[in-house]
């Protein structure tokens, strides 16, 4: 009991002055003797085992490599060790055929530290060193636990006893020792003695390591912990032939395979202090691949057979065709040659592995027989057990559950393989009637190896539907976006899984499409083509479902050729259609032949010809069918409205139906504008917009003065801002009071989305462009082109007075300079007319282009107010 007072004492003091053994002396006593002691020197029993937490948790620091400290940089260095292992296993893909060596993924994750190893228990042969501490236990008369550590002398010291020499004995041997002292120094007392901490020991990792060096480790480590605290082993490194020296001479040879595939860890030897582990290069390899379990690239180690091979891969799998495992090799001549094996028999599985080789295993054929195959638009594709006298309803049941949402009901196929001589036919198939008329003659019988195609409705878009679906996407991945800033995450993701689901759908259909499903089958009678039996091929245009080439049906049928691209159009005319077919004439040489038909005869069985190869089947349309051309006719027009007019018939015509003008139509005003026109100028504002940035960069590389300079620059600026946000009417200048009255004014044929404008009477003269006040003034009799320039406060220092313009309300342009009928800048104008006053420029390509742009851009202004008036 003195030693635990006295152990207690320092405690009492200085609790951070408290050792590891008076604190485990002092757990040795019962409970009821350590709260008395606690209470009588103040001692709190937490503090105790808090201290023994943090003493042992300081005990089991990892132990780092030589000179390599821990620190933050472990994780990065982790992570560039990863990335060099991937990019090994890239590079050794790439240059074996999509194999990697094997086993050499074992060390991917290896840690950057070693933890040594504490937990396993001590063998007896270890041999004791300076370092490692000793835990001895008292019990009997006296209870008490101390630890020893082997001083650099090579001794422990032992209370009451004095020092003992335990370097180099075995740990049997230490303690048997220590347990004879105890017995003779401590009357009644007994003692247990165990491994504490462990020495650790320093060594060598060379050659092909992933980072040789200098390591500290566990004293109890063995060579797959060297190589793991190491980083492992390179590619190019042995896994079979990794060496252990002691002394400069080799004590032993571990083979990684042996512990990979058998889990045999024989020759894992315990290292000691000094000791070297050297990695060779890498021997021979040969590369096994196809139906194994595991393919890759396999070190050699002396002669191997295919089978040692194969058992290194795994074994075969149930798909395995044992029969014929190809190897390919390198003969003599340094040439890439192919050699078989026969695994079923002794001769083959003795065969010899060579370095370089590379075995693969085949897969034995897919099922061969006794099935029927669905594909396409059906809720279960596959491949069905086929029994004779099965027929279509057998696989089809019902049109709802068996088939998607988007599957052609009608309209399907049978591709079937002739047993001798594997020619393929298509034999056309009306689903519904099938599946409702069950046993009937449109229920065929199925045979052994027939494919039926359900097709899905999936017709091509054309450019303005794929803008269309392009826009509603960005719409779609806006209101996710905003969904999403507004906190609805629930909404964001019901939303995305929405647009995930329909493209799926739209996928599904687009693989079940004629054109997918069929390609295989073009593709086959293709290839099957000879002299004999040309490529039973023909194409169908014009309006069908599904225009295209097709096989040519087994019935040989056009009403089956028909049905196969998915019918008619409503647009088809009944009456004729041709058939193009080439033929070959006496003298050999191919000739084009027209056949024409009558599609209603075909159609109901009368009258159908047979089909030939490459036969060109051409429906044609109903002339004009549903052709809706329409004028917009708006504004001051009786009966305002979109009209559909006839061919040939012209805008007084539909004026006429339409009840003529009110009494307060300006017909002099009136916009008529033409999609054609609009396009080409819209082509024209392109144009004009490019020079006009070419000019803009001359005139700032030209060099003149910075008031001037930037001046001109602003000017130019605003016209080509004005040019960008315009936008193209398409106006055509017609006169509609000429058009009504004048039979001798030229009839305005109508074309498919004109739209006439008729404003009301307006009372203004407007003036626009480099004056101080541009605006519209009350029309007043008698005044001029320049009493009304006056009025809006005479032109501005830019502009070009000598080229002023008036802009007649019908949309023409006259120049008051110089036309004879106007009369001059004198001349009265009427109402409704704009005056326009251009920018005065210096250089003469910019005074034409900035002139015509600006009548442009006025024009265009001019017909979009008189439209917005209306």
């Amino acid at each position: 009991m003195l030693l635990v007072v006295l152990a207690l004492g320092p405690f009492s003091v200085a609790a951070q002055a408290i050792t590891q053994a008076q604190i485990e002396q002092f757990k040795s006593l019962p409970r009821a003797q350590q709260e008395a002691l606690a209470r009588q020197y103040g001692v709190d029993l937490s503090q105790v085992n808090e201290s023994e937490r943090t003493d042992t948790a300081q005990a089991i620091q990892p132990v780092e490599p030589e000179g390599k400290p821990q620190s933050r940089q472990d994780s990065e260095e982790a992570q560039q060790r990863k990335r060099q292992f991937e990019q090994e296993r890239q590079q050794d893909r790439e240059k074996n055929g999509g194999l990697e060596p094997f086993g050499y993924d074992l060390f991917a994750d290896s840690p950057s530290t070693f933890a040594p190893v504490t937990e396993i228990p001590v063998p007896v042969d270890y041999v004791l060193g300076p370092g490692d501490v000793l835990r001895v236990q008292l019990w009997g008369k006296e209870n008490q636990r101390f630890e020893l550590q082997v001083s650099r002398d090579g001794t422990v010291n032992i209370p009451q006893a004095g020092p003992r020499a335990v370097a180099g004995l075995s740990f049997e041997e230490a303690s048997r020792q220590i347990r004879k002292v105890v017995t003779e120094q401590y009357m009644g007392v007994q003692a247990s003695v165990s491994l504490g901490a462990l020495r650790s020991m320093r060594v060598f990792v060379l050659g092909e390591a992933r980072t040789p060096g200098a390591y500290t480790v566990s004293s109890l480590s063995t060579i797959s912990n060297a190589l793991f605290v190491s980083g492992g082993i390179k590619h190019s490194g042995s896994l079979r032939k990794v060496q252990h020296k002691r002394n400069g001479q080799l004590v032993g040879e571990m083979d990684l395979y042996a512990l990979l595939l058998a889990g045999d860890t024989s020759k894992d030897n315990r290292l000691q202090p000094g000791d070297v582990i050297f990695i060779p290069p890498v021997g021979p390899r040969a590369g096994v691949a196809g139906e194994v379990y595991r393919p890759a690239l396999y070190e050699l180690k002396g002669p191997t057979k295919v089978d040692d091979l194969i058992q290194m891969a795994g074994g075969l799998t149930p798909q395995a065709y044992p029969q014929n495992v190809r190897i390919e090799r390198t003969n003599e001549q340094f040439l890439r040659i192919l050699t078989e094996a026969d695994l079923t028999t002794n001769e083959g599985r003795s065969k010899q592995i060579k370095p370089g080789d590379h075995a693969e295993v085949a897969a034995i054929s897919d099922i061969t027989g006794q099935y029927v195959e669905i594909l396409g638009a059906v809720a279960r594709p596959g491949r069905f057990a086929w029994v004779p006298g099965m027929r279509v309803s057998s696989l089809i049941t019902t049109l709802e559950s068996d088939l998607t949402a988007q599957a052609d009901r009608q309209h399907a196929a049978i591709v079937r393989t002739h047993p001798e001589t594997d020619q393929i036919s298509v034999i056309s198939l009306d689903l519904r009637q099938a599946v409702r008329n069950r046993l009937s003659e449109a229920d065929m019988q199925l045979q052994e190896k027939d494919q039926l195609l359900v097709f899905s409705h999936v017709g091509e878009r054309t450019d303005q539907q794929e803008q269309e679906a392009l826009r509603e996407e960005q719409r779609q991945e806006e209101e996710l976006t905003k969904r999403r800033l507004e906190g609805g995450e629930a909404e964001a993701v019901e939303l995305t899984e929405r647009r995930q689901k329909k493209k799926e759908q739209a996928q599904q259909a687009k693989d079940a499409s004629r054109a997918v499903l069929l390609a295989p089958v073009l593709r086959q009678m293709q290839t099957q083509a000879s002299p004999a039996r040309p490529q039973q091929i023909m194409s169908i245009s014009g309006p069908v479902n599904y225009p295209g080439d097709y096989p040519i049906p087994a019935s040989g049928s056009v009403a089956d050729a028909i049905r196969l691209a998915g019918g008619l159009k409503d647009s088809a005319s009944m009456l004729t259609a041709e058939l193009a077919r080439s033929v070959i004439d006496e003298s050999g040489i191919a000739q084009t032949q027209i056949l024409r038909l009558d599609l209603q005869e075909v159609l109901a069985g009368a009258g159908d010809i047979q089909l030939h190869s490459r036969d060109r089947l051409l429906i044609k349309p109903i002339p004009q069918f549903a052709l809706n051309r329409t004028v917009v006719l708006e504004g001051e027009v009786r009966y305002a409205g979109a009209y559909t007019f006839r061919e040939g018939e012209t805008l007084a015509e539909v004026l006429a139906r339409a009840g003529g003008l009110t009494a307060n139509a300006f017909p002099r005003g009136a916009v008529f504008t033409r999609e054609k026109l609009r396009e080409l100028e819209a082509r024209r504002l392109i144009e004009a917009e490019e020079r006009l940035q070419g000019d803009l960069l001359g005139l700032t590389l030209e060099g003149r003065t910075v008031s001037q300079g930037t001046n001109k620059l602003d000017q130019l600026q605003e016209l080509l801002e004005e040019v960008q946000n315009a936008r193209p009417l398409g106006r055509m200048v017609i006169n509609l009071e000429a058009v009504l009255a004048d039979t001798d004014y030229q009839p305005i044929r109508l074309q498919d989305g004109d739209r006439l404008s008729v404003p009301q009477i307006p009372q203004a003269v407007s003036v626009f462009g480099e004056v101080q006040f541009p605006t519209s003034h009350l029309h007043t009799a008698g005044l001029t082109v320049d009493d009304y320039l006056d009025r809006s406060g005479g032109p501005t220092r830019q502009a070009d007075e000598d080229r002023v313009y008036v802009i007649k309300a019908d949309g023409s342009v006259v120049l008051p300079e110089k036309s004879r009928w106007f009369g001059g800048r004198n001349q009265q104008l009427a109402v409704g007319d704009t005056i326009i006053v251009p920018i005065n420029v210096d250089r003469l390509n910019q005074l034409e282009l900035w002139t015509n742009v600006s009548q442009i851009v006025y024009q265009m202004a001019l017909g979009a107010a008189a439209v917005g008036n209306l």
